[in-house]
């Protein structure tokens, strides 16, 4: 203890007042200031991971191609005088179609007939005088070319006038007429007079990398790949708005060609369209199943993010509740949630909400993900397996 000493006068008199004033306020002053708390640890959500039997299906978009698709185009000159379809209906093999004027083909068959007949009649004469040698033997063999030529004639002069009816190639689905009556067509003209789409069946082509034709191919070969009794991999279909194709296709793994700027493939499958639902050009989704992954791991997308690597990671609550950052290795998605063959083990925790206040190495408070009730359900009448 240090004591000060005081002489007697007026000014020690103020001193020592300012003294004391001083001493009583110092303990205050130099008292450390109490700790301020630290924040509660944040609120997470988190989804336990258990092993599953999950059906692995490839969903591959694609396009559908007429099973035949058949131009009509005119194969002699002429004027068209009638048109016997109607546009966009259903019409048949051999099906007359349009009916080029016949006249001038008629009259030239007529013309060619007359004279295989007078070329006939002459090499028939020739026969006879050449049997008694009356003509020498290269008059005979003109007169029976001529012959030959007069009726080969008359089949090319047939051939034309049938070809002024033009007739359906294939049975099938006909375009809108690009011609009406009064048009004058050319034989093989480029621009087709209409199309011929047969659609009871149809093509799915889909275009993928050359990796996925492998493993598929792996798994027909392996027998993960379901295939059925005649050894055909069975598709399903999905349609433009969502809805599930009511018939099955089948896959089809020949004629398959690398495309070499690319490095892809195109994927047909055929399937039955007695509807007539699937149109050439529909965009659609062609589904393979692929077998059923048994101890498969599932994980909401929400909970799997990515590092600058581009490797998906997710945020795992451990022990003490502490965070773990995790990286995976994640397969493919399955609806809402990613297939994960690694990074993961069951019964790990993974944050799926409150990822933004989760640091790794940090303290966090898990709640187990609840699904929400729907409105105007009863909850107590939901099933056990719709309560995680």
């Amino acid at each position: 203890m240090h004591y000060v000493v005081f002489r007697s006068g007026s000014g020690n008199r103020t001193l020592r007042r300012l003294l004391i004033v001083v001493a009583v306020g110092l303990p205050a002053a130099c008292s450390p200031a109490p700790p301020k708390a630290s924040p509660p640890p944040p609120k997470v959500t988190v989804v336990t991971v258990s092993e599953k039997s999950v059906p692995i299906t490839t969903e591959l978009p694609g396009r559908v191609v007429a099973f035949r698709i058949s131009d009509v185009r005119p194969q002699v000159n002429g004027v068209v005088l009638k048109r016997l379809f109607t546009e966009g209906s259903e019409v048949k093999l051999g099906q007359q179609l349009y009916q080029i004027d016949p006249a001038p083909y008629q009259a030239s068959f007529d013309g060619a007939e007359a004279a295989a007949v007078s070329a006939s009649a002459l090499a028939d004469r020739y026969r006879k005088l050449s049997a008694v040698d009356a003509i020498s033997r290269q008059d005979l063999d003109n007169a029976v070319s001529a012959d030959l030529q007069a009726r080969a004639s008359v089949e090319a002069a047939r051939i034309n006038l049938v070809y002024t009816k033009v007739l359906s190639p294939i049975s099938g689905l006909i375009s809108r007429s690009s011609v009406t009556e009064g048009a004058l067509v050319t034989a093989n003209q480029p621009t087709a007079l209409a199309t011929v789409q047969q659609l009871d069946s149809v093509y799915i082509d889909v275009t993928q990398p050359s990796s996925v034709l492998l493993r598929l191919k792996r798994e027909a070969a392996s027998g993960t790949l379901q295939q059925s009794a005649t050894g055909k991999t069975p598709v399903r279909l999905k349609l433009e708005d969502g809805s599930d194709y009511a018939q099955t296709g089948t896959l089809q793994f020949s004629e398959v060609t690398v495309d070499e700027g690319t490095g892809s493939v195109t994927l047909r499958a055929v399937f039955r369209n007695p509807q007539r639902l699937l149109l050439p050009g529909m965009f659609v989704h062609e589904v393979i199943e692929e077998g059923i992954q048994r101890k498969a791991l599932l994980v909401p997308q929400p909970g799997v993010g990515h590092n600058q690597r581009g490797e998906p990671t997710a945020l795992v609550v451990g022990p003490d509740n502490v965070v773990q950052l995790h990286v995976l290795t994640a397969d493919r998605a399955i609806g809402d949630q990613w297939l994960v063959t690694g990074g993961l083990k069951p019964g790990d925790r993974v944050i799926v909400e409150g990822t933004q206040s989760a640091i790794p190495g940090s303290k966090v408070v898990p709640e187990e993900y609840r699904p929400s009730v729907p409105p105007n359900t009863d909850a107590e009448a939901l099933p056990a397996d719709n309560v995680k």
